[in-house]
């Protein structure tokens, strides 16, 4: 693959940068890391994806009939690139966008793509993914929530859990049992569930970070209408792949240059802080640590090449974004523990005036835990790797 923009290439970036420049909101802390979690500004992420949809930017490899701009798959890896690179605001619709949407354009009616889309780039509807169950851990498909058909509706009953953006959705992508006598892979069903329907009830789960990003949700003899699947019934876990593909895969781009932000933010770091009267970057074991994530985040960069040029040939995200996925949360993990030990005891202040950044480098480091869980956890992926990227046998 040649690296370089054709002029074309080129082109449609400069555009993205100069309408970025032009409508970032003023009071957007650019100086923040694009990690800082987006529940405490709903309101104004909700405002800036309306903007970014009114300028043709939301969901911009969508089909232009269902309000996408219909840009080919390089373009979206460039947009999102230019949007990590100038820390500009994340969507609100985070789900919406890379996941229920996606998912709804490949199994979706028309009248389903028609209902749903518009609704999802504009962030008029935000969405949240009941996939993970408390009794399931890893497994999806050890799930346990079921769906009985009676007359013209479906009763859901269940528990979710690990539910991010619950709290303010109007729409849930959810997978319940409808055959229990099926092998779990199987007698599984795809649902898009109406969050305001009776018998719903979200508890939000505070983390070590503080904020509570993620949420319980119980579902108790909720009734929705016989035709709020998705595909066919109990063809649920082939329509779930679809959504987990593309959750590792197309977001590989912006996960890279985010990781890439945040390393020059650490070599900053580590240039200004003093460890034993010298700059900490002249510490040999932090210049090595420093090194060595260089070398993690280029390989997430070339990777996510790969993935694309999969991509671009099947139409479908492959199993490289799984490698993709790993190689971020760990690199993640291991750029949070060097950013607190260069801090040194100041790390663990609630304020330090001779840093203001303190509580974002201490807020990466205790939410980079749950990178290695969420969206399948660094076991699950390696299996996957594993079997679907190097042909080793299947785990029993």
């Amino acid at each position: 693959m040649d690296f370089r923009d054709s002029p074309e290439e080129a082109a449609f970036r400069k555009e993205i940068r100069e309408w970025l420049e032009a409508n970032i909101p003023a009071d957007w802390d650019r100086s923040q890391l694009s990690l800082i979690p987006p529940e405490d500004r709903v309101d104004m992420l909700r405002d800036w994806q309306r903007r970014l949809h009114e300028g043709g930017w939301a969901g911009i490899s969508w089909p232009k009939e269902y309000g996408g701009r219909g840009a080919t798959l390089i373009e979206q890896a460039i947009f999102n690139q230019e949007v990590a690179r100038q820390k500009a605001p994340p969507p609100i619709n985070v789900i919406g966008l890379g996941m229920a949407g996606p998912t709804i354009i490949n199994h979706g009616s028309h009248e389903q793509k028609n209902r749903y889309l518009e609704k999802i780039l504009s962030a008029e509807e935000i969405w949240c993914q009941g996939f993970s169950e408390p009794g399931a851990g890893s497994d999806l498909a050890g799930l346990r929530s079921t769906a009985i058909l009676d007359g013209d509706s479906w009763i859901i009953n269940g528990q979710k859990v690990w539910t991010s953006l619950a709290h303010v959705s109007q729409w849930c992508i959810f997978l319940a049992r409808t055959d229990t006598t099926a092998p779990k892979h199987k007698g599984i069903t795809y649902f898009l569930v109406d969050m305001s329907s009776p018998g719903i009830e979200v508890r939000p789960l505070r983390q070590i970070t503080g904020s509570a990003d993620f949420n319980e949700m119980f579902f108790t003899d909720v009734r929705v209408p016989r035709e709020s699947i998705l595909g066919e019934v109990n063809d649920g876990w082939r329509i779930a792949m679809t959504t987990l593909l593309h959750e590792r895969g197309t977001l590989g781009f912006a996960l890279s240059v985010g990781a890439r932000v945040a390393l020059d933010e650490l070599i900053g770091l580590a240039r200004e802080t003093k460890k034993n009267g010298k700059p900490a970057f002249e510490d040999p074991t932090i210049r090595q640590r420093l090194a060595s994530l260089h070398v993690e985040v280029e390989s997430l960069r070339l990777n996510n090449y790969r993935a694309l040029t999969g991509f671009m040939k099947s139409g479908m995200p492959g199993p490289e974004g799984s490698l993709s996925k790993l190689i971020w949360s760990e690199s993640m993990q291991r750029l949070g523990d060097l950013a607190v030990e260069i801090l040194g005891p100041a790390g663990m202040l609630e304020r330090w005036d001779a840093n203001p950044r303190v509580n974002t480098w201490q807020f990466i480091h205790l939410r980079s835990r749950g990178h290695t869980i969420e969206a399948g956890t660094s076991e699950i992926l390696r299996n996957i790797v594993a079997e679907r990227v190097l042909g080793l046998p299947k785990h029993k």
